[in-house]
């Protein structure tokens, strides 16, 4: 069984933005919790640790709201523009057993063939996994392919369990050849014809006499 962290919430009874700026000053950040047909709870989390939590995509925390132990996944976490705090975070209650939709990132590992980048189409992908067994990522890996290659949606090796909801025909990553660098030889090609072209009229011309 997965071991999760574990926050401390207290229920939250005074609303609207005065009282979620006394919240923020004392650490603390506004939420709600919903799902399964239970009543939303509107709670507050210890701000640093919530932090933390949300820099995972997709985590899973185990709260203790004043006593009542209680699964949930972070849904949503609402930051302000400028300043980039989080003011509000949407937890939704989950069960051990059950599946969720969850977008999951994309890493690309690997070197592509020598001359060729790799162009990233997609940054993540939707699976429908157990909501208390939540992939990190999903890799691909494009070491040594080469100019044209494809991996497409369907073609990701996926965690055990996982199943695709993203469409298949989907474009993951492409492997290109720099269009500058294969502009860049021509170039250098043509000037080098060029350049051997003039010397040889230039040898054959016969010397100016004074």
């Amino acid at each position: 069984m997965a071991d999760y962290t574990k926050l401390a919430a207290e229920t939250r009874t005074k609303f609207g933005k005065g009282a979620a700026r006394k919240l923020r000053a004392a650490d603390k950040i506004p939420a709600v919790v919903y799902g399964h047909g239970t009543e939303p709870q509107h709670i507050t989390l210890p701000g640093h640790e919530t932090m933390l939590l949300v820099r995972t995509a997709n985590a899973v925390v185990d709260l203790d709201i004043e006593g009542a132990a209680q699964l949930a996944l972070v849904k949503d976490v609402q930051r302000d523009p400028v300043r980039q705090i989080i003011e509000h975070i949407d937890l939704v209650v989950v069960r051990r057993g059950e599946k969720v939709t969850v977008d999951v990132p994309v890493v690309v590992t690997g070197e592509s063939f020598s001359g060729t980048i790799h162009v990233q189409d997609l940054s993540s992908v939707s699976l429908l996994v157990e909501a208390t067994d939540i992939p990190e990522h999903v890799t691909v890996d494009v070491e040594g392919l080469e100019d044209g290659a494809q991996v497409l949606a369907s073609q990701l090796e996926l965690p055990a369990g996982a199943e695709l909801e993203t469409d298949g025909e989907s474009l993951v990553v492409q492997i290109v050849t720099p269009r500058g660098t294969a502009d860049d030889d021509a170039a250098d090609e043509a000037s080098a014809e060029a350049g051997a072209e003039a010397g040889t009229e230039g040898g054959s011309a016969p010397a100016d006499s004074e």
